[in-house]
């Protein structure tokens, strides 16, 4: 059968990986960090200040890609944090051969940017954020996921987005 991978995405600062080590470590499914994908170029170019072109995210996505396949081939279920902005770079996502779901958590900016105000240690400075926003399109009828507001607290963000997509601690995700 085909394993499945969540994409916990959004823009920088929404809580990805919060949000993700919650739901990996309530599944019992290993995660992975999409920023670990990048090129050291695109890691200068963020830290810069200076926003990706899609032709610089192309490696980065095909890299996260083939790892979800990688581990689905493996017969192993993962959840990844990944900004995954537009349509299109989901697309690159839904290629890897397992089923790939969305949890998009999804907030004001002015909340966004407070909670970047705050946060150290992270490559991403808060100036790249309109530049993100500006670039989010919203999951469309033919993803498959859910949209969380990220007002919320940890708890309920997990709690919804499982129960919505049907998955439960413990058990195989619905196939």
């Amino acid at each position: 059968m085909t394993a499945t991978c969540l994409v916990v995405m959004g823009v920088s600062g929404a809580g990805k990986s919060t949000i993700a080590r919650r739901l990996a470590d309530s599944l019992g499914w290993p995660m992975a960090e999409a920023d670990e994908f990048h090129p050291p170029a695109n890691i200068d170019k963020m830290t810069a200040g200076v926003p990706l072109t899609d032709a610089d995210r192309a490696p980065w996505l095909a890299a996260l890609r083939d790892w979800i396949t990688e581990q689905s081939r493996n017969g192993i279920d993962t959840v990844v944090t990944c900004s995954a902005l537009k349509h299109g770079y989901r697309d690159v996502l839904r290629e890897a051969r397992a089923r790939v779901r969305f949890v998009h958590l999804a907030g004001g900016q002015d909340l966004v940017t407070d909670r970047l105000r705050t946060r150290s240690g992270h490559f991403m400075p808060p100036s790249l954020l309109d530049s993100q926003f500006g670039d989010l399109e919203e999951l469309a009828a033919d993803e498959d996921g859910v949209t969380v507001d990220l007002a919320r607290s940890p708890e309920e963000i997990v709690e919804s987005a499982l129960l919505r997509l049907d998955l439960h601690p413990g058990a195989p995700p619905g196939r």
